[in-house]
């Protein structure tokens, strides 16, 4: 992509974080040497905060920032447009669900004009969408690859905890100690199974995947795939859990990861601390300093491993 105008600070306006921005339109400005301040479609700043800055929307133009941008347009120092699909044509989304269209139309298709009367440039990410709208001028903008979250992707760990509606409280507990723990240490990733509150609780961070409840058979093959390393089973005292078993040893052995169990769970009577698993107290602090240690002590958690894979196949033969 070839931008000769000289900008110093640029405003990308977004729905939320997403690909667009960060395949094209981020490469784009870095390439530019802009300074970026990224803003949803409610984070309306001062108009007057906008002189000189190049303000550049992504997918969409809402009301809003429309309402803002066309006040403040003698003062900016340039206006982007950006599409990575043909959103300025609604005719060219046939087929696509009707809810989908109509958020096109109403946040791209109908601005077109006003973008137009606002000499906003437009940047395409397609030579398709670079010769639909000649007539328009456009700027080819590539993507670019994302960089690795961090420099060795082997020093990745996965945790994780696959929970049922009937362990509601244990998911409300950990989320003090998991989400915490993330953002103190980058190399970690979650894995959790669940829906509704779940997603509410633990899906806004980054490096949480939220696994949708699948039935048994699926389950034992999702399970079987290689890459975690630390399953979590904690247990609070009800009259519901005292009645449960140490199922949760066999899934995460299975899984091929080391278990971090609490000390009083029905768990307990079948793992060894510090051979086959770690027994912890239902303390949050204790459970994050379990699990950082063992995620990262990679000779510690095989020697477990192994012991914990002959228990199991002990324990399965009585």
């Amino acid at each position: 992509m070839a931008v000769t105008a000289a900008y110093t600070r640029a405003v990308v306006v977004e729905k939320q974080a997403n690909p667009s921005t960060e395949y094209f339109v981020l490469p784009a400005l870095k390439a530019m040497g802009c300074r970026v301040e990224r803003r949803g479609f409610d984070d309306l700043p001062p108009a007057d905060s906008l002189a000189g800055a190049l303000v550049v929307l992504v997918r969409y133009a809402p009301s809003g920032w429309v309402e803002l941008l066309s006040r403040v347009r003698p003062q900016l120092g340039g206006l982007v447009f950006f599409m990575d699909d043909d959103v300025l044509d609604v005719s060219a989304s046939r087929g696509v669900r009707l809810k989908y269209r109509w958020r096109l139309w109403k946040l791209a298709a109908r601005r077109k004009g006003w973008l137009q009367r606002h000499r906003a440039g437009l940047w395409v990410s397609t030579p398709y969408l670079q010769q639909k709208y000649a007539a328009w001028n456009p700027t080819l903008t590539l993507p670019a690859a994302l960089p690795p979250e961090v420099d060795d992707t082997t020093a990745l760990r996965r945790i994780f905890y696959h929970g049922t509606a009937s362990h509601a409280a244990e998911i409300r507990w950990l989320q003090g100690v998991i989400l915490p723990l993330l953002d103190r240490e980058p190399r970690l990733h979650f894995e959790i199974t669940g829906s509704g509150e779940v997603v509410r609780r633990y899906a806004r961070h980054p490096r949480v995947a939220v696994i949708h409840p699948m039935p048994w058979p699926a389950y034992l093959g999702f399970t079987a795939l290689a890459g975690r390393h630390v399953g979590l089973a904690p247990q609070l005292p009800s009259a519901f859990n005292a009645a449960r078993s140490h199922t949760k040893f066999f899934d995460i052995t299975r899984s091929g990861a080391v278990g971090v169990y609490a000390a009083d769970s029905a768990c307990a009577a079948v793992v060894e601390h510090g051979q086959d698993g770690l027994l912890v107290p239902m303390d949050p602090a204790a459970w994050a300093e379990a699990i950082a240690t063992l995620a990262f002590d990679d000779a510690g958690r095989a020697r477990m491993l192994a012991h914990a894979q002959r228990k199991a196949e002990a324990l399965s033969h009585g």
